[in-house]
């Protein structure tokens, strides 16, 4: 082919290429892609990059506690977002996108743990524990379900899945873009990665806080991964000393004619209050209503020849899992978490109620929310068992109690131990106390309960708001009109149903929630013992419990899981001298 030939053929491919968008030929020099983009285009893309960085930076730098999330904790460094950005810049491409599918969903379940410890703290002031919280699943869709219906609980475990699953997709989506913005300015971000280094490490030296308890120079992320470690760690090696605890047991094998001398012929009711924790009688806004109720209690029982001790004991869970007390105090080992509780469960552990079986008594549960079959059951030896459907309530639900405090006692009284052929030991959880405290009962003649139906047409005290839509005002305000009604309930029924062979012994399982409490609230509840015979207190004389029914700041403080022991041992054949609480 001759040089002319060649220059022809070459003029015919250029003038049947078409032209760029806008007339611009694509081999244009000077000219980027990004310059053919419409404003629309480009706005977005900046907007898109904009977001990618913001949500990166706030799953690195977000508390995990409802009480710092605040504008200010924002204001910080976080050393994991430069070694990220670091090791984006530094990787080769192939790599660089390794790195970005790996990291990517890291950071997703990185956000999911943050949100769990948020929603954990706030309800129960405690972190998501890794390894076992899972098996509360089950009891937290009971509760919604409970409270606002099966459809409301499947909508709710249904956005919560949508919600894990957009988390891993978008924050993955999102660390690409900002690699790929890492890249495209790569000088730029080099220098500025290395200028957020320098002031790491200086505000690190000097201690720099712009607002009080959160560092300018943070390392969260590291240290809420490591203290998660952590807790997986033990949580692995706890199972195997928890066995251990359980076997030993200095009443696993006392007679039953050496047990629990000192009550005998006494009918014993143990009783659990939701949620009567200590801020009910210390809180100054909860305290005056509620202290009303115990005060004027303690002075209308004692005109009746009733006395009362009371004192604190420190529950092993917070704002819920009140079968975590129950096990607690009932066994006399802490049980503090699901895997200690099914492994108690699981054993021959003799509990308190076991104690008075093997010692004469008859035992009963009475669980009135108990909705659900419970196989283990038995582990409490119970000679007889009442859950919700055997308790026969034909009344409305208040909120999430099946039913009020005084149809329980009502029922317990009418049924069961006004027919009793040998004295009781009752086991009975009040529940009127129970969260979300919008719809509280009122006292009615007891002549007046029957099967409940009474409380379809009166006797309800309804919280202002929504369950959903109150105030923290609103909610304390519920919170304190329900336990002032249920230990006016338990005070009533003394009055009503008791004799010189009654023994009333009530406390709280757990404080309420920290929406009630607010952060970092002690985990003590008061406990108080009622008896006519003044016999029974002269036997807990040496427990330094302060007269009457409401325990004040100065009283004594024992760990939830003492009380099994010191109760057998003080109302056993003797009372030797028992070492102080550990």
């Amino acid at each position: 082919m001759t040089f002319s030939a060649r220059v022809r053929r070459l003029a015919g491919r250029f003038r049947s290429r078409p032209p760029a968008p806008g007339g611009v030929s694509a081999r244009t020099p000077g000219v980027s892609a990004a310059a053919g983009r419409g404003p629309a285009r480009r706005v977005a893309g900046g907007v898109g990059s904009a977001l990618a960085v913001l949500l990166v930076f706030a799953v690195l730098v977000g508390p995990d506690r409802l009480g710092l999330l605040t504008p200010g904790a924002f204001l910080r460094i976080p050393l994991e977002g430069l070694l990220v950005a670091a090791l984006l810049l530094a990787l080769p491409a192939r790599t660089r996108r390794v790195a970005v599918a790996v990291v990517g969903p890291l950071l997703g379940l990185l956000a999911i743990v943050k949100l769990a410890d948020l929603g954990f703290r706030t309800a129960l002031d405690r972190p998501f524990d890794l390894v076992l919280d899972w098996l509360l699943l089950d009891d937290a869709f009971g509760f919604v379900r409970d409270s606002a219906g099966r459809a409301g609980a499947v909508g709710a475990a249904v956005g919560i899945l949508l919600l894990v699953g957009a988390l891993l997709v978008v924050l993955t989506l999102a660390l690409r873009r900002l690699a790929s913005l890492l890249v495209r300015h790569e000088r730029v971000a080099t220098r500025a990665v290395a200028a957020l280094t320098v002031a790491w490490v200086a505000c690190a030296v000097v201690g720099v806080r712009v607002v009080p308890g959160v560092p300018v120079a943070d390392a969260g992320t590291t240290a809420l991964v490591g203290a998660h470690a952590t807790q997986v760690d033990a949580r692995l090696h706890d199972r195997e000393a928890f066995g251990a605890q359980i076997n030993a047991d200095p009443f696993r094998d006392t007679p039953g004619d050496q047990l629990l001398t000192g009550l005998r012929g006494k009918d014993v009711i143990v009783a659990f209050v939701e949620s009567y924790g200590r801020d009910a009688v210390e809180d100054p806004e909860l305290a005056p209503q509620v202290n009303a109720v115990l005060d004027a209690g303690t002075e209308r029982l004692r005109t009746a020849g009733y006395h009362a001790r009371s004192g604190f004991l420190t529950s092993p869970t917070f704002g819920g899992g009140s079968w975590l007390a129950h096990d607690t105090l009932l066994s006399g080992l802490w049980t503090d978490n699901e895997r200690r509780h099914r492994t108690l469960l699981a054993s021959d552990r003799l509990t308190l109620n076991g104690a008075f079986r093997r010692a004469g008594w008859q035992t009963v549960g009475v669980l009135p929310a108990a909705t659900q079959p419970w196989p283990e059951q038995g582990f409490f030896d119970y000679d007889r068992y009442y859950d919700t459907e055997a308790l026969g309530y034909r009344g409305p639900k208040f909120s999430y109690a099946p039913m009020p405090d005084q149809y329980t006692l009502s029922f317990f009284q009418r049924r069961i131990r006004a027919g009793a052929d040998r004295p009781l030991m009752a086991e009975i959880p009040l529940i009127s106390s129970h969260s979300p405290w919008t719809a509280v009962p009122e006292m009615i003649g007891w002549d007046e309960v029957g099967d409940g139906s009474i409380y379809h047409s009166s006797a309800v005290d309804e919280d202002s708001g929504d369950a959903d839509d109150r105030n923290a005002g609103q909610i304390r305000g519920g919170y304190r009109k329900a336990i002032a009604y249920s230990l006016e309930t338990l005070i009533s029924y003394v009055r009503t149903y008791g004799d010189d062979d009654l023994v009333l012994v009530f406390l709280g399982d757990h404080q309420p929630a920290p929406v009630v409490t607010g952060e970092g609230a002690s985990r003590d509840v008061p406990i108080t013992i009622v008896a006519h015979d003044p016999a029974v207190l002269d036997r807990v004389a040496g427990w330094g419990w302060q007269d009457g029914l409401r325990p004040g700041p100065g009283a004594p403080v024992w760990p939830m899981d003492t009380f099994r022991d010191r109760f057998l041992t003080t109302f056993g054949p003797s009372t030797p001298p028992i070492a102080a609480p550990r």
